[in-house]
Order: C-alpha cells, then structure tokens, then sequence
C-alpha cells in the first residue's frame, strides 16, 4: 500500500509525458495521439538488408530496394523501426543530442520487433561506436544506450567496447554515398573486447541509417574481428515511404 501511495505521489508531481512533445498521457514512454500519428512505423514488406519499407505484401522471400541493388552490402540482412521524418526524426535527435535516455527503452521494444527474425541463439548486440572526443563532448553513445536495452529485450549479450572508432571523422551531414563511403573507410577498428565477436553472429545497433556507410565500415572491422556474420538494426531509415 505504501508503495502505491507513493508510485502515485510521483504521478501527480512527475505526470507521464509523451516522448514527442512532452504532452500528458496515460502512462510513461509512451506517445500522445498527434505525435503516434506523425511516427512513420516500419511494417510490411521491407528490404531484408536494409529494413527500408517497399510497396507490395510480404509473402517470406527476400526483396532488396534500389540502393541495396546499387551498393552491394557487406551484411547479411538488416531492419529499421522508423522512417526518419516527422516524430521519428525529432526521437533520434532527442535520444542523439538532447540527453533523451529515457527514449532508449521504449525505442529499443519497438526495435526489438523488428530485428527479432533476425536473432541467433548466440547473437552479439554491439553499438556503432563514436570517437573519443566526439563521446567526451556528447558524454554518452546514444547508440550504446539503444543497444544495451535491445539487448535486454532479446535476452541477448551486449558488448559495448567490441568495436572502436580511433579516426576523428568529420560530420557526414551534406555528404554524397561515395563522399560518406571514402570518408568512413577504415574508421571502425576491433576495440578492447573485439575478440568476444569472434564465431559469433553479430547485430550492430545504430541510432539511424542514410547510406549505410557507417554499417558498412562497422560490418568490416567486426568481420575481422572474427564476426560469423553481420546484421544490423537501425531505429530509423532515411528513406521514401512506399
């Protein structure tokens, strides 16, 4: 009783806020009506290596979307929550830049969604990792925090130093694919638990996805860290509604 007294003092002092506009709603992490509506949800057929979200009905054979026909992947396959316009966009800059952390949980249910097809028995949640000036400036690694709860919902093991990202790359921003491909190119290293990828399958985990010149680097350094195979999850895709 004292327990409920007190989760319902916090409410009335902390009431739940949506996780879009920080609006009232009816229960924590969640999203108000508007800001549910604006969200682009990823369902339906999708591109395996990718996730980006393709017109037609799924029917359990693999489809790939025209950038995934024009650059090959390195990856095996690939899933997206979002598309990254509207609330989803205004979700991955709060988790990105705002100190959001509270949005990591909530994203990583949806994401967890759509990557579970994907999940080995032995899978490896790893995040795409930042530099070290860039993570002392911005403090954390929105792509950890996505990862360690992704991980926590697939009963998975996350290893945040897998990977590490030694080269201070400029912002990608304004960028062509080709510009982001040579500007990522050996950017991603093994990091200080690299050793625990090898014959693992691996799930990278990164916040968004343009032209997968980031997965593309991160999937190479995990390879040679002895990965079995990659795939990759982003909570949102960059890409046109179907």
């Amino acid at each position: 009783m004292r327990a409920a007294a007190l989760q319902t003092a916090i409410r009335l002092i902390y009431p739940p806020r949506c996780l879009g506009c920080g609006g009232l709603v009816d229960s924590d992490f969640g999203l108000c009506g508007p800001c549910w509506r604006d969200t682009s949800f990823i369902s339906g057929l999708v591109c395996d290596t990718c996730g980006t979200p393709l017109p037609g009905e799924a029917d359990g054979h693999g489809v790939l979307c025209d950038d995934c026909l024009l650059v090959p992947r390195t990856w095996r396959a690939g899933r997206a929550a979002l598309l990254y316009r509207a609330t989803g966009r205004r979700l991955v800059l709060g988790l990105k830049h705002g100190d959001r952390h509270d949005i990591a949980v909530p994203a990583a249910g949806w994401l967890a969604r759509a990557v579970t097809p994907l999940i080995r028995p032995d899978t490896v949640v790893v995040p795409v990792p930042l530099n070290r000036w860039r993570l002392l400036r911005r403090r954390y690694n929105q792509s950890a925090l996505l990862a360690t709860a992704l991980a926590r919902r697939l009963a998975c093991t996350v290893v945040s130093d897998a990977l590490a990202r030694p080269v201070a790359t400029p912002v990608l921003d304004g960028l062509g694919r080709e510009d982001r491909f040579a500007t990522l190119a050996g950017a991603i290293t093994a990091g200080p638990r690299g050793t625990l990828l090898a014959g693992r399958p691996v799930l990278l985990v990164d916040d968004v996805m343009t032209s997968g010149a980031t997965f593309a680097a991160a999937t190479e350094a995990a390879h040679d860290a002895g990965a079995t195979e990659v795939c990759i999850a982003a909570l949102a895709r960059v890409a046109k509604e179907p």
